[in-house]
């Protein structure tokens, strides 16, 4: 469980940190959040995370765009059945597109575009209900290490940007999204590169 999470948290995170520096304004209400929440005397604790419900909302959005793996492991259909009117013989292997589910213009208005205020929305029904969003899987094969890696994943965006602002090269806006891939996740093509400066005094855990 932790050895097939390293890399698809890894990944995550990068792709956090990529939406993040190509929308100023959303690191600008993060670190509000972080600012209001924890302050800047201290860096931030795991038990602070549950009240961190911007950066929440900024990690399902990025799970959203950028499930850890794009395609759900391959499931086995047990018996004959139909879903949505296809019909499905038992045996079949099943693989299951979380990228296009999660993209899908039918469940998300402006499907392709980065908005974490979309989870913080009153009327919001949780996605996992409705199926618009899974990147985890779901089900009885779910992958078993979904809270590990959402805590690793909100623990690690919440330091870097409560502890540092952050910059692209020569001040550049434009950032290349282009996605890569290694066989199992869809990592960047090109690594991140981005330039922080301290932005706590003396950090205190």
């Amino acid at each position: 469980m932790l050895v097939a999470g390293t890399d698809t948290t890894a990944t995550s995170i990068e792709w956090v940190m990529s939406e993040v520096l190509r929308n100023p304004p959303v690191l600008k209400k993060l670190q509000d959040e972080l600012e209001r929440v924890i302050g800047m005397k201290h860096m931030v604790r795991e038990s602070d995370l549950p009240s961190l419900v911007y950066l929440q909302a900024v990690a399902k959005e990025t799970l959203r765009l950028h499930p850890p793996g794009p395609l759900a492991l391959p499931h086995l259909s047990m018996e004959d059945c139909t879903v949505s009117g296809y019909e499905i013989p038992r045996g079949t292997r099943v693989l299951i597109n979380l990228c296009a589910i999660g993209r899908n213009s039918k469940s998300w208005e402006d499907a392709d575009s980065f908005k974490p205020e979309r989870f913080m929305e009153a009327g919001y029904v949780e996605s996992k209900e409705s199926f618009a969003s899974i990147p985890f899987g779901e089900g009885r094969r779910r992958c078993p290490a979904e809270q590990l890696a959402t805590v690793v994943l909100e623990f690690v965006v919440a330091q870097l940007v409560h502890c540092f602002n952050w910059r692209l090269p020569d001040g550049g806006q434009e950032l290349d999204m282009t996605e890569g891939f290694n066989g199992i996740t869809i990592p960047r093509e090109h690594e991140l590169l981005a330039i922080p400066t301290p932005r706590l005094p003396i950090p205190v855990l």
